[in-house]
């Protein structure tokens, strides 16, 4: 179960190394998922900022071993200084997503940031893998991704700071990463396949398209919750990481068609000592995130 150390690290401005030198006030952001972690990171960056956030995440009760709704995430957004619009919702329903598009256009008049946030894990190998797994993570990770990120297109080709950001791996074809967990390889590929082909397919409609991946594991509740998960995370980085480099990434001159890691974005906008991010394990002990 997580803690929650969560929760007030994503009210609580990060006493962060990153400085910002643009802003996101105004804008609208889109996001699946984000009731709790990396998603909820971003959004509250965001919202320091004056943003508007749309969140679209199932979890609309609590749940009984992960901290956090989207109701309560929309209230610490509005705490954080944004306005916020909390969905229930799950990205794998046409019509979800749908509404979830419509009713950003109609409470905040458009849609300049999408944040393909929602995905699920399950790293058993393939004898292992339970196919109702397989299939949730295709259904949330490729099509969820793929999903959102079309129905939002024409609100995107209004804005004049259209993106789309997807939290996702570059595409490194060592064939170690597929042989480790082939079925949430796919998945994970699948979501940044999207961003490959959008941001080709968009180079000349004003929209960026990119992906952004950690270096170092993240706490999460997911993590927390995996076997042996609460002694994991004690080598991981904050999801403040995360969310600076998102700030900065959506904040930045519109480059697309990257993969970028959070260390890279963030080295670029002059961060040279990323301990303040760590949890407490020496940068040299920390656990280093798959796919690179």
């Amino acid at each position: 179960m997580t803690s929650s150390n969560d929760a007030s690290r994503a009210l609580a401005p990060a006493q962060t190394p990153y400085v910002a030198t643009g802003s996101l006030k105004d804008r609208t952001i889109l996001m699946s998922g984000g009731s709790r972690g990396i998603g909820l990171a971003i959004a509250t960056r965001a919202a320091r900022d004056g943003a508007n956030i749309v969140l679209m995440a199932k979890t609309g009760d609590p749940h009984p071993k992960l901290e956090g709704t989207v109701f309560t995430a929309a209230e610490q957004l509005v705490a954080a200084g944004g306005q916020a619009l909390p969905l229930v919702g799950d990205v794998r329903n046409d019509d979800d997503v749908a509404a979830a598009v419509a009713a950003a256009v109609e409470r905040f008049g458009g849609i300049d940031v999408v944040v393909n946030n929602a995905s699920a894990i399950d790293l058993s190998r393939t004898d292992a893998v339970d196919m109702k797994r397989y299939d949730l993570m295709q259904d949330i990770n490729v099509r969820g991704t793929f999903l959102l990120s079309k129905l939002s297109l024409p609100a995107l080709r209004e804005s004049s700071h259209g993106h789309i950001l997807t939290l996702s791996p570059p595409l490194n074809l060592d064939p170690k990463w597929a042989g480790m967990h082939l079925a949430y390889t796919m998945a994970k590929y699948g979501m940044s396949l999207t961003t490959l082909g959008l941001a080709e397919e968009l180079k000349d409609d004003g929209i960026s398209v990119n992906s952004l991946w950690p270096c170092a594991l993240i706490d999460t509740a997911a993590i927390r919750n995996m076997p042996g998960g609460q002694q994991i995370v004690q080598a991981a980085r904050g999801p403040e990481i995360m969310a600076d480099a998102a700030h900065a990434i959506l904040t930045g001159t519109g480059a697309t068609g990257n993969f970028f890691t959070d260390e890279e974005v963030l080295r670029a906008a002059g961060v040279s000592d990323f301990s303040p991010y760590s949890l407490g394990a020496p940068e040299e002990r920390l656990v280093p995130d798959i796919f690179l």
